[in-house]
This record gives structure tokens, sequence and C-alpha cells, in this order.
């Protein structure tokens, strides 16, 4: 019997064949940035305990600010409301992450939940990425600064969208995924779309290879 083997929400596109480094030439860079994984973890973040048991766990300082997020050691933390958090990570060190989270709150009110099999990010750049982004949401992407994360709609679906100093990155649940990236395409057909090639840093899901 062959083993079982984990496949992204997007592997049927072939995105891996398509990508290449990333330049001025067309106008919108995307790619999935597959298998990652992401915990759900909610608290207290009045609580000193929890904050910093989950700082010296993550390695992360925990964002507290709302629509926020911290970046650090390949893990990402990313402000969902006042007492949730997503931390995303590379899937290698899904199993340590969660562990040492679960040990370490304990006799806290806390909660640690494994959602890797859930979401999946797509990564989006280049020149005309706010002119696709606005075509798909309500939301005013232009007012989305460096460092910021928002829930809002795209398309008839959701996503929670983060900006970086070089481009957005959009994380979506599994069951949408097929219907965004086909939403994106479309949306930066006018632009010219290329698959962006992924630098393979092992990390939270922000490398694409210029």
């Amino acid at each position: 019997m062959a083993e079982p083997t984990m496949q992204s929400p997007l592997h049927a596109f072939d995105l891996s064949d398509h990508a290449q480094p990333a330049d001025d030439v067309r106008g919108v860079w995307a790619n999935e940035i597959p298998l990652l994984g992401y915990i759900s973890l909610r608290g207290n973040s009045a609580d000193r305990a929890f904050v910093e048991k989950v700082t010296a766990v993550s390695g992360v300082s925990l964002p507290v600010d709302p629509c926020t997020f911290a970046v650090a050691n390949g893990v990402k933390v990313l402000w969902i409301s006042p007492d949730e958090w997503m931390i995303v990570c590379a899937r290698s060190r899904l199993g340590e992450l969660i562990s040492g989270l679960e040990t370490g709150l304990q006799g806290l009110r806390s909660q640690v939940a494994d959602n890797s099999g859930g979401y999946t990010q797509v990564r989006l750049q280049g020149r005309n990425a706010l002119d696709v982004l606005q075509h798909a949401s309500v939301y005013n992407f232009a007012a989305l600064q460096t460092g910021r994360v928002v829930g809002t709609t795209f398309g008839k679906s959701s996503v929670y969208a983060h900006r970086s100093t070089d481009g957005f990155c959009l994380i979506m649940r599994r069951s949408f995924a097929d219907y965004i990236w086909r939403y994106l395409v479309r949306a930066a057909a006018p632009y010219g779309l290329g698959i962006a090639a992924i630098e393979a840093t092992g990390h939270a899901g922000d490398g694409v290879a210029g």
C-alpha cells in the first residue's frame, strides 16, 4: 500500500512547473506557499504570564495591538482578535511549537489547536498587485500599511490579508483556495500574471525569489 502524501489545495494547477523569478515584465506575480503549519492560539493578552510563555516558545513577541503581525526566526504570528492569534510556521516545526505551547501554557487560560489542514497561503506582488486586490474585495487595500493584517472579503469568500515590504500574503481556507486562485487569475489577466518562484527558506511564507 502506498504511503499517504500531503498535497496542497492548489496542486492541480501545477504552479511549480510554471514558476520563474519575478521581474518587471508582468504586472502581477503570485504563487501558493503550500503545506505550512497553522496553529490557532487563544488566550488573554492582558495576562503577562500568557504573553511571556507564548513569546518564549515561538521566538516571536506576541502582537497585542489590533490588526498587527510579527515575524522572527521563521515564525509568523498574526493578531486575529483580542483573544486569538494565528501562528504560521514551517511544517517541520509544527509539532515542536504545539508541544511547547501546550506545556508552557498549562494552568493558564488558553487553547492551542492545529489547523494546518484547513489553510493555505498565496503570495502576491508586483506593480499591479494592489489593483488586483481592489478588484477582488470591498476593503481599501491601499490603506493596509506594512506590518498590518486584516480579515476581509475576497470575491464571495474571505481571506486574512497582511502586507510586508514587498507584497501581500493571503491566508485562506483550504475549501475556498481553488475559487480564490481562479478569481485572482481572472482579476490579474489585464496586467499580466506570472507564477513567482518561491525561495526555499522553510520559513512562514514570506520568501518569493526576485
